[in-house]
């Protein structure tokens, strides 16, 4: 079986890496092509036009930034792209559910497969091949899929296309909500009087304790904020939760207020830290208050900012 991945960013690079381990002849493409030269040591093939890359693959994996990428990559007139007659393209990125499903019905016209599967978990769940990863189209499309799958994380099939990025908006909308629940939690007892960190390791054997209080709640107490997922991609996200919302009449009021703060964060410039990193707003918002005696600075590298930049 041949594979291609387009996308050799922060997810896409160890995405990529473990297809390779697992034993999957693997062709890349990234806009900056050294980042996918990178991985020729380990037995890749580096293109540089998603052409040539999708040229004779059976499954062509895109990891690509944001829904407008994605278009212009895959149906550009100039992309000029010709897949192999019955290949599967899988979408991993996190694009509005609209767009995926217009996606697929583009690609059922060229008799090609489709599925919209984002996934979650992170570069740490990229790197341990755990992401979780939630895919819609049709069931027996995911199931000649499956295999591939399992060499990045664990795939459960959501429905019809398009499902799998309304499970991304959900999971984006729980990650981000609880995020700023953390920040303000642990900001709050600090500024009491109690230590944050003794705080968070009491409510992680309680009901509150998550996934979020356990790696990102020590993000903010270590004050780490370079990117696993960057804010800017979260408000990216969180925007697509809010339009999809707004297309089907509902109202998301915690949804719209963390919307409101990462915009905001993302307007002073700290667009690409860590999604933790929305803390950093909450400090602003109380006159620069912090959560510990560590000075409060721009978070990250102009190394870690340029590569962030690049991530598509």
């Amino acid at each position: 079986m041949k594979i291609t991945f387009l996308g050799i960013g922060l997810m896409g690079r160890p995405m990529a890496i473990n297809l390779l381990k697992a034993g999957y002849s693997l062709t890349l493409w990234n806009r900056t092509q050294s980042k996918a030269e990178a991985l020729i040591d380990l037995g890749a093939i580096v293109k540089s036009s998603p052409r040539d890359a999708v040229a004779n693959a059976d499954i062509t994996i895109t990891m690509l930034e944001n829904g407008p990428i994605v278009d212009q990559v895959l149906f550009a007139p100039q992309a000029d792209l010709t897949f192999k007659p019955g290949s599967t393209v899988i979408d991993m990125s996190s694009i509005p559910p609209e767009l995926a499903k217009q996606h697929y019905r583009q690609f059922q016209t060229l008799g090609i497969n489709y599925l919209d599967a984002p996934v979650s978990g992170g570069t740490v769940g990229a790197e341990q091949a755990a992401l979780s990863i939630m895919a819609g189209g049709e069931k027996t499309v995911f199931d000649a899929c499956l295999q591939v799958l399992k060499a990045l994380g664990k795939a459960t099939y959501i429905g019809p296309a398009g499902s799998g990025q309304l499970a991304k908006c959900a999971n984006q909308a729980i990650v981000g909500i609880t995020i700023g629940a953390v920040a303000e939690a642990l900001l709050l007892a600090a500024e009491g009087g109690a230590d944050p960190v003794a705080v968070r390791e009491a409510l992680m054997g309680g009901f509150a304790s998550s996934r979020i209080l356990e790696l990102h709640g020590q993000r903010m107490i270590d004050r780490e904020f370079n990117p696993g997922a960057t804010s800017r991609v979260q408000l990216k996200d969180l925007r697509t939760i809010l339009d999809t919302a707004r297309s089907e009449n509902l109202t998301l009021p915690l949804a719209q207020q963390t919307f409101n703060q990462y915009q905001e964060l993302v307007s002073k410039g700290y667009e690409e830290v860590d999604h933790s990193g929305l803390l950093l707003q909450l400090e602003m918002l109380n006159g620069n208050r912090t959560l510990s005696d560590k000075p409060t600075q721009s978070p990250y590298s102009e190394e870690n900012n340029s590569e962030a930049k690049e991530n598509a």
